[in-house]
């Protein structure tokens, strides 16, 4: 299959001022041209392996001569930017040095004991109370499954019905034979890629994303196709989901259009409806993952992707979790998917695992009952650390830019440079543990960008923006604030 091409207008809209005349003063032409789309490269907005539109193409859309065109690709292809083949395009890549940095930094939390203020992941702690009370009602109602052999591949009935009347309370009318209970929604996703792909199968991802969703594709043996967010209120860039599709037959689409993780972006209902009919024209199966959902601290998002799709023609499957809305610790998720669907992972299941355990099950189930009571609260609490975290940035990070999420659980921060590999190399030695911008794209893209969770309490938040701070200062001088 031939690699996708970059249509030259695409790329023309997302260079936005990159002439010297625009303001980037003291560079030739070529060289301005080359610089924009290095960063478009490294900020995830133009995917490693994507064919540049040829030198004609571009050079009529940008009112160039095509020698400059030219030019510019060359210095990119001097510098590992741009891979070329005689009788190909040339295709997007990245130097080997940058791939090797985002390889020999990565750390996992528990090389850094003794340090407090683990701003690599984002969740939040448990609701004591609430959650006490559930394991409560859960051991009230155990002993009338102990006779049984407690293994149900499904799920129980009680929490598969109370998860269903929760998707009729948001929109989407579901039986309880559409809902299979899983331990979580990484689980989830990796039952589905079982008995949904093959190796080498193509699978639309939203760039960024979710980084286990990535690490899940590539143990399977799928390749990922990422599909840049777009700056801006709406994001999501759907002519290039649609492209996408067409051009690589990807056979399965991921997304997370409620409050986006990492960006806490949120898709809005007309392109929710566009999205579905995306996966319809294509034949592709549409997996909206749905783990933040629950989480809006402005207004509820629109209903599930699935409610604007016509799912006798087309395959919307839902994945939803307990673990970010109420507490990480209880690894219960969920799939829901037409009965057929649900049957063949039921019966794929045995050779992962014969069951969730049935007190999460039950603890869950009692949740969801008397969900608002929990979340309500845990809302407020978020809407607080949000605003924290957020003033804290703009205090002490001043060149830093990023929108304010309207639900979720963390900031999409875009530095000046690209050091996000370098400052969370350098930022335990500052107090703090990060995940850099690189983990939530393929191939070491998103180097200006830092995740930065909120789910934590305002004197933790606090401290650790001091820390990135200190760590930042470190790194570039020239622009840190003392």
């Amino acid at each position: 299959m031939t690699s996708r091409v970059l249509g030259a207008t695409t790329l023309a809209r997302d260079l936005g001022q990159w002439r010297p005349g625009d303001g980037v003063k003291g560079r030739p032409t070529y060289r301005a041209l080359a610089d924009g789309v290095r960063l478009l490269v490294h900020d995830g907005r133009i995917p490693l392996g994507v064919a540049l539109p040829s030198e004609r193409d571009l050079a009529g859309v940008l009112k160039l001569s095509r020698t400059t065109v030219t030019n510019s690709y060359a210095l990119l292809r001097d510098e590992g930017y741009l891979l070329s083949r005689q009788g190909s395009r040339s295709t997007v890549s990245l130097p080997a040095s940058a791939r090797m940095q985002v390889m020999s930094t990565a750390r996992l939390p528990s090389a850094y004991p003794g340090l407090t203020i683990d701003m690599s992941h984002a969740a939040m702690g448990a609701p004591s109370d609430a959650m006490l009370a559930s394991y409560t009602s859960a051991l009230q109602a155990l002993p009338t499954y102990l006779a049984g052999h407690g293994m149900e591949p499904v799920g129980l009935a009680v929490l598969r019905a109370a998860i269903a009347r929760r998707y009729d309370e948001r929109g989407l009318p579901t039986s309880p034979d559409q809902i299979m209970v899983t331990s979580g929604a990484q689980h989830a996703w990796r039952l589905l890629l079982g008995v949904s792909s093959t190796r080498g199968d193509r699978v639309l991802i939203e760039h960024p994303t979710y980084p286990n969703a990535i690490e899940a594709l590539r143990r399977t043996g799928a390749r990922p196709v990422p599909v840049p967010l777009r700056p801006g209120p709406d994001h999501w860039d759907l002519a290039a989901v649609r492209s996408a599709a067409q051009q690589t037959g990807a056979r399965i689409a991921y997304t997370l259009p409620d409050f986006h993780n990492p960006t806490g972006a949120v898709l809005g209902a007309e392109g929710r409806a566009e999205l579905a009919s995306i996966a319809r024209e294509q034949s592709m199966m549409l997996v909206v993952d749905e783990t933040m959902a629950e989480l809006w601290l402005d207004e509820a998002p629109p209903p599930p992707v699935a409610s604007f799709a016509n799912e006798s023609t087309t395959t919307v499957v839902t994945i939803g979790s307990a673990s970010k809305s109420f507490w990480g610790g209880l690894r219960v998720g969920w799939i829901r998917a037409k009965p057929s669907l649900i049957a063949r992972l039921a019966s794929s299941r045995a050779a992962l695992d014969i069951g969730t355990p049935i007190m999460d099950q039950l603890a869950c189930a009692a949740l969801l009952d008397d969900h608002e009571a929990v979340l309500g609260p845990r809302r407020e609490e978020l809407r607080r650390q949000r605003g924290v975290l957020a003033g804290a940035v703009r205090d002490q990070l001043p060149g830093w830019d990023f929108e304010a999420a309207p639900g979720g659980l963390s900031l999409w921060l875009q530095m000046p440079e690209e050091l996000s590999t370098a400052l969370a190399a350098i930022a335990p030695s500052h107090g703090v543990i990060l995940a850099a911008g690189p983990r939530f794209g393929v191939e070491g893209a998103f180097e200006r960008f830092l995740r930065l969770p909120f789910a934590r309490i305002p004197e933790e938040l606090t401290a650790a923006v001091t820390g990135v701070a200190s760590a930042y200062r470190a790194l570039a001088p020239s622009h840190a604030v003392f």
